[in-house]
Formats: structure tokens, C-alpha cells, sequence
């Protein structure tokens, strides 16, 4: 039985995912490479995030590289994420859930909780972190520590995430899974991993 939810932010609650192209777009221009679709970059589109940027460039980054470029990608994906909007139903799923609820995310997290704050959805959670140092990386460590941090049961936890990561830190964790297509991984990518997929969130609390 399901009595707690961690939602993850980026492409589940929060619709970013053309935030997220034109960023990537904008921080590759100089390396001349094809302009990405958002189908194009799901296509090369895994965690960490420096293994994507390796499928983009068909080569391993150089020394340094990874943080030009992570950093490049912030600075043009929080002027983007601005116009960015919540997830079709996700104030719906998020008021309609009547156990606790809270949200993990690996966004850098002094821009996660007043991004989560302008929405005015606080409220609905008992917890937010996103990450505090380096981004980039694999959710399973930083999902462990939030679970420890609330003391709640994992084997009570449904994860509702839009990548291949949310589901491997939920299996890390104990926890279950629901993966989300409207976010930044194929569908077939995301039914690969045996676990439930839906086109929508509130479809993803049939699980719950």
C-alpha cells in the first residue's frame, strides 16, 4: 500500500522539456553540431547527463568539458525555465493525493525551492531537495538520503519520475515505480526498464 509519493521535478510536475532542448541547443552551437529536436535529444538522452553530451559529440569529453558545459546549460536553462509551465494535471494529482507527498529532484536546489514556490505548490510537500553540490549525476545515492532523511518506509513509497534513472533509484531504494512520458526519455527506453508507464500523471496514481 501506497502511503507516501516522491515526485521528481524536471520533465514529471514541471514541463521543461523545450527549456531543456533550446538550452542544450544553445550550449552545442560553437561545437556546429545538427540543431536538436525534442525527439532528437531523447533519443541521446540518458543519466549522467555527461554520457548524453558523449553520444552528442561521438567522443569522451575532455578534461574539463563536463563543467563548461554543465554550466553553460544552467545559465541559458534558468532564463529559458522561466516561461516554462507545470505539467498539464499536475496541480490536480498533486491536491486529489491524500497520503504525504514529497519532491526529489536533481536540480541544483537553491533554484528547485523558489522555482517549486512561484507555482504555489509548497504546501503539498513534506519535503524538497534538489541537489547542493554538482549536477549532472545518477538519482540513486541522492533518493536514498531523502527517504533517510523523512523516515519513511520505502517498501510505502511510489516514485513518479519521466527518466530511466527515477526507476533505478527507486529499485536502489526499495521503492516502487511509475515512469512518465512527458519528460525527456522515449517510451520504449522507459518500458525497458519493466516498470509501468503513462502519458499521463494522473494515470500514474493507478499504482498508488
Amino acid at each position: 500500500m501506497t502511503k507516501h509519493i516522491i515526485w521528481d521535478w524536471n520533465g514529471t510536475l514541471f514541463h521543461d522539456v523545450e527549456a531543456v532542448v533550446e538550452a542544450t541547443n544553445a550550449v552545442f552551437k560553437p561545437y556546429a553540431l545538427p540543431e536538436l529536436t525534442a525527439d532528437s535529444f531523447r533519443a541521446v538522452y540518458t543519466r549522467p547527463i555527461w554520457v548524453a553530451y558523449e553520444r552528442l559529440l561521438g567522443r569522451p569529453l575532455n578534461e574539463g568539458e563536463w563543467e563548461l558545459l554543465d554550466g553553460g546549460f544552467h545559465e541559458h536553462y534558468f532564463r529559458l525555465s522561466d516561461l516554462c509551465p507545470l505539467a498539464p494535471d499536475a496541480e490536480f494529482v498533486l491536491a486529489g493525493w491524500t497520503g504525504t507527498q514529497s519532491l526529489c529532484s536533481m536540480a541544483p536546489h537553491d533554484h528547485l525551492v523558489p522555482k517549486v514556490e512561484s507555482f504555489g505548490i509548497t504546501t503539498h510537500f513534506s519535503r524538497i531537495d534538489g541537489v547542493v553540490f554538482g549536477t549532472g549525476g545518477e538519482k540513486a545515492a541522492h533518493m536514498a538520503a531523502h527517504i533517510a532523511a523523512m523516515d519513511v518506509d520505502p517498501a510505502e513509497v511510489l516514485v513518479i519520475g519521466d527518466s530511466v534513472d527515477d526507476g533505478f533509484a527507486a529499485r536502489h531504494v526499495g521503492a516502487r515505480a511509475v515512469l512518465y512520458t512527458g519528460g525527456m526519455t522515449t517510451r520504449a527506453e522507459l518500458e525497458s526498464t519493466g516498470l509501468p508507464v503513462v502519458d499521463r500523471l494522473s494515470d500514474a496514481l493507478d499504482y498508488a
